[in-house]
């Protein structure tokens, strides 16, 4: 079994310049994880050969291509809703394991970066053996670790663990070559931490245009079947507000039966079981579909067969930091969009784009949701307003920073073989 493809350097498409090629660790199941996704396939268009190591579900092939990207999947699997021993358990597993595995990709391949992707912050640590060997090293911050832990573990939280979680964030930024961040909050957090700004770049976690395309879906009429149809399309967890959308379901359908409203939610997650006992006490099972998780790439029509795209999230000190990319989904789709007043969101889109309640206000959320469906020419010009700017952060804009990055921290001016030798063929 070859595990790695790609030894030597090769040329960058429709290029002279030679690029060596790129190692990504995930703690994450490859398919299912956009940003990365969207990176690793930027770069392979870009002509940069791309290898991820990621986590292995029962059934998944331990080596795979999925457009153009080597994909090795390791035998961990997530623990959803697990307790914290559990969670660090199979983090440190996953850690060692991939570390050892870089290893001996590196020794096939000669990797010109390797870029390691969050959270946990410390799983930089994996690519300390090629780090030592002079390689490159870029970590992805999808999250504010130490304030994510607050969130999702209270209970655990307090001044000893938020030192040590500063102190881990800390190293593993000070080890790496460049830090990405996803958005101007995060990025304004590290520089208050005393990073240099030099250290850290944004790049938008934001969808492609390319996969959520509305012109390649058929259109909906708004409530064109004479039903309201809701979406909501992410992690079903503590940390977004579904249960805030069930109970706004029950009372649009108690109090405006003229809309005759339904759910339809797509994802899973540790509070999936309470949310369809929610619904169920709510008299309402009948109005809320659980369809699961979907693939990233049926999503798109989803959402295309739906009338307004809900984006909840409960506010605290980690959510305060970020900006749901379902907003930017449904709105590339032509979905009006009803979300919760967030800091980031309402940075992001200003009045007259997307539609706020006030966070864990079901009955705020009804009126937002109302309000849409009753006007429909405010309604029309929130989308064309809210899909301008969804469009100027598109993923297509974003690649280029991206890749420009990777150039320039990639190890490719030490590269001596410009085509793969007929020996590592």
């Amino acid at each position: 079994m070859i595990e790695a493809p790609f030894p030597g350097c090769v040329r960058a498409a429709g290029s002279t310049r030679s690029v060596r090629p790129m190692l990504m660790i995930v703690h994450a199941y490859y398919d299912e994880d956009p940003r990365v996704r969207r990176e690793a396939e930027s770069l392979v268009a870009s002509g940069r050969p791309v290898t991820v190591i990621g986590l292995r579900r029962p059934g998944d092939r331990r080596v795979d291509q999925l457009a153009g990207v080597h994909v090795i999947r390791l035998d961990v699997q997530r623990h959803q809703g697990a307790g914290l021993l559990t969670y660090l358990g199979e983090y440190l597993s996953f850690g060692v394991r991939a570390g050892w595995r870089a290893i001996r990709l590196h020794r096939r391949a000669g990797y010109g970066v390797v870029e390691v992707h969050s959270l946990p912050d410390f799983l930089a640590f994996a690519a300390l053996p090629l780090r030592l060997l002079g390689v490159p090293l870029i970590l992805n911050l999808h999250e504010a670790m130490p304030e994510f832990f607050r969130s999702r573990f209270p209970r655990a939280s307090g001044p000893i663990a938020d030192r040590l979680l500063h102190w881990q964030e800390r190293l593993s930024i000070t080890m790496s070559s460049a830090t990405l961040s996803v958005n101007d909050a995060m990025r304004d957090r590290l520089l208050r931490l005393g990073f240099s700004p030099r250290k850290v770049t944004v790049v938008a976690n934001s969808p492609s245009l390319q996969r959520f395309a509305a012109a390649d879906h058929p259109r909906r009429r708004f409530r064109e079947d004479g039903r309201l149809r809701l979406i909501y399309a992410g992690g079903l967890t503590p940390i977004y507000e579904v249960d805030v959308a069930i109970r706004a379901v029950a009372q649009l359908a108690a109090t405006r039966p003229d809309l005759d409203p339904v759910l339809e939610v797509y994802g899973r997650g540790d509070s999936d079981g309470a949310l369809r006992a929610l619904a169920s006490e709510m008299a309402i099972a009948d109005r809320v579909t659980f369809h699961g998780r979907i693939p990233i790439d049926d999503v798109p029509a989803a959402i295309a067969d739906t009338d307004i795209g809900l984006a909840p999230t409960r506010l605290d000190g980690y959510t305060a930091l970020t900006m749901s990319t379902k907003i930017h989904e449904y709105a590339a789709m032509g979905k009006p969009v009803v979300a919760t007043r967030l800091p980031m969101v309402e940075r992001t889109f200003p009045p007259g784009t997307v539609t706020l309640y006030d966070p864990g206000d079901d009955g705020a959320m009804v009126r937002a949701i109302a309000r849409l469906a009753d006007d429909p020419l405010a309604r029309d010009e929130a989308v064309e307003r809210t899909a301008m700017i969804v469009s100027e952060t598109a993923w297509e804009h974003e690649a280029q920073t991206y890749i420009a990055l990777v150039d320039h921290v990639a190890r490719d001016q030490v590269a001596r073989v410009l085509e793969p030798t007929p020996h590592h063929r």
